[in-house]
């Protein structure tokens, strides 16, 4: 039925909660900056943190202006954290700071029940698979490992990394031109409506919803060619896997 088969990852193959305002992560990152001369108070931390995001989501805009969804490198901000108490951290450590609050803000992660069957499917089936995630590459490429999913792609494709995020067309033509595949056998599978099922129709793809606890509430049309609407991952193959 379709050759490309690109993946969502959050809500799609990955269950996960966070909570990055939880008083006690920004107690526990003000205590690891300190151990390196950077001083903060948790309250201080937290909204320069925030104040950092936004200011480096305003110079990507300036940057590319014809994006309409945005996206930054997470490290720039916990890298300014230090050079503005004027401590100099080298890569390992920003690495470090940004493993420790995902960690420290992440509730639970764990893959939905039939995610491996399905790609070992898809695999031998000899479909090639892709990666197309609105993530940090720092957070999302320890969880990838974690869970042995990295070499199931053919291509991975994260937002952080492009500066560029679903469902805005040029995230999804990245996809499209670096990988040379046909719009007309590809098709994207996700569980949000708008990022993922809206994205992919405009950009030209087939799409393939499937409803999570953590999929955003549909407020609209649903565009989805395919619908798994109880979350049950192997109902996906049932539908789009015919060949």
């Amino acid at each position: 039925m379709f050759k490309n088969y690109v993946f969502d990852l959050y809500g799609t193959l990955i269950d996960i909660n966070t909570n990055e305002w939880d008083i006690k992560l920004w107690k526990k990152l003000a205590i690891l900056y300190h151990y390196k001369g950077a001083v903060y108070t948790a309250k201080e931390i937290n909204k320069a943190y925030c104040d950092y995001v936004e200011k480096e989501k305003a110079r990507v805009r300036r940057k590319f202006p014809e994006y309409s969804v945005i996206d930054i490198k997470i490290e720039k901000v916990f890298k300014k954290l230090f050079t503005a108490k004027g401590v100099k951290a080298t890569a390992r450590e920003i690495d470090f700071i940004c493993t420790a609050f995902r960690c420290y803000s992440t509730k639970y992660i764990k893959l939905y029940d039939g995610v491996i069957e399905l790609l070992d499917t898809l695999k031998a089936k000899g479909k090639k698979i892709y990666l197309l995630s609105n993530a940090q590459r720092k957070f999302t490429e320890n969880e990838l490992n974690m869970f042995g999913l990295t070499p199931y792609f053919d291509g991975i494709i994260i937002s952080s990394d492009e500066e560029c995020s679903k469902p805005d067309k040029h995230y999804y033509d990245t996809l499209i031109n670096r990988y040379n595949l046909d719009r007309g056998e590809t098709i994207m599978i996700g569980n949000d409506y708008i990022s993922d099922i809206k994205g992919a129709k405009e950009a030209g793809l087939s799409a393939l919803y499937i409803h999570q606890s953590i999929s955003p509430e549909i407020n609209g049309k649903l565009l989805a060619d395919f619908k798994v609407m109880d979350g049950d991952v192997f109902k996906i193959k049932e539908l789009i896997v015919k060949e």
